[in-house]
């Protein structure tokens, strides 16, 4: 990037409020092809940071493709979550790669069409299906603990060392959600998730690695919008939060619940 460029950007950045990014980072973001990652990917991307996008299609998606092909600051990787044989081979692959940030995006919200009453029926009490339920946990929950523990050597390595969750209000214990459905695997798999990086922060705590949990709000991101959701955050306003969030972390926000402007979230 030029250094009238990189000027600019930074003077913009401040202008706005934002910490200026720290050159050079490599961020590493699953479930990067689609809504909250994809916008992550391209967010990073454009203030020249070093994004590793994983995705779990057979082919690069096109989304993808098309950052790669404006910005050779990215770099684009098949990791299914939910394999964990996939999660160590893309680990080997990358064991020389310090990385900054790790951000656990990818998940599932609903296996099949949302607007499928059957769909819907697989979490509702009374219908749910239970074969379901070990692939919400594998994706959601052991996906991101292994990845963390998969590349914890190159985070230690890395500059900043921080470890982001995307997770959910539907995983808080203290909310009780007032709407139709209830999402029963779903909301499960989020408050495990929630449990199981609250104890990664005890764990890495001592080696200077800071864990996060956010909530990122009711984003529209392209599937929603095609569902007919009336949700109004833009996925730029909520992935421009939470990397403003994210520059400015230290050690003693590690375990901590936000909300995507920062706030704090019940547990």
């Amino acid at each position: 990037m030029h250094a009238t460029t990189i000027l600019v950007l930074l003077l913009g950045l401040l202008a706005l409020g934002r910490t200026p990014p720290a050159l050079g980072e490599t961020v590493l973001i699953t479930g990067a092809n689609a809504g909250i990652g994809l916008e992550f990917t391209k967010q990073y991307a454009a203030r020249g940071a070093t994004v590793i996008a994983t995705h779990r299609r057979d082919s690069v998606p096109e989304t993808l493709a098309a950052i790669a092909a404006e910005h050779a600051n990215v770099r684009v990787e098949r990791m299914d979550v939910s394999v964990r044989a996939e999660i160590d081979a893309l680990a080997a692959k990358l064991a020389d790669v310090p990385i900054d940030i790790l951000i656990n995006n990818a998940a599932i919200w609903t296996i099949g069409d949302r607007n499928d009453p059957k769909v819907r029926a697989a979490q509702g009490f009374g219908t749910l299906d239970y074969d379901q339920f070990e692939l919400f946990m594998r994706t959601n929950v052991a996906g991101p603990i292994k990845v963390a523990e998969a590349f914890i050597s190159q985070l230690k390595a890395g500059t900043e060392k921080k470890i982001i969750n995307i997770s959910s209000l539907g995983g808080s214990n203290s909310l009780r959600a007032r709407q139709p459905d209830q999402l029963f695997w779903y909301r499960a798999s989020k408050a495990a998730l929630n449990n199981v990086m609250r104890s990664l922060t005890t764990e890495l705590q001592d080696d200077g690695v800071i864990v996060l949990l956010f909530h990122p709000g009711g984003v529209r991101t392209e599937r929603l919008a095609a569902l007919g959701s009336r949700v109004s955050l833009m996925p730029e306003e909520s992935i421009g939060d939470m990397i403003n969030v994210i520059d400015k972390l230290t050690m003693a926000d590690t375990g901590k619940f936000l909300y995507h402007d920062g706030k704090e979230a019940p547990w």
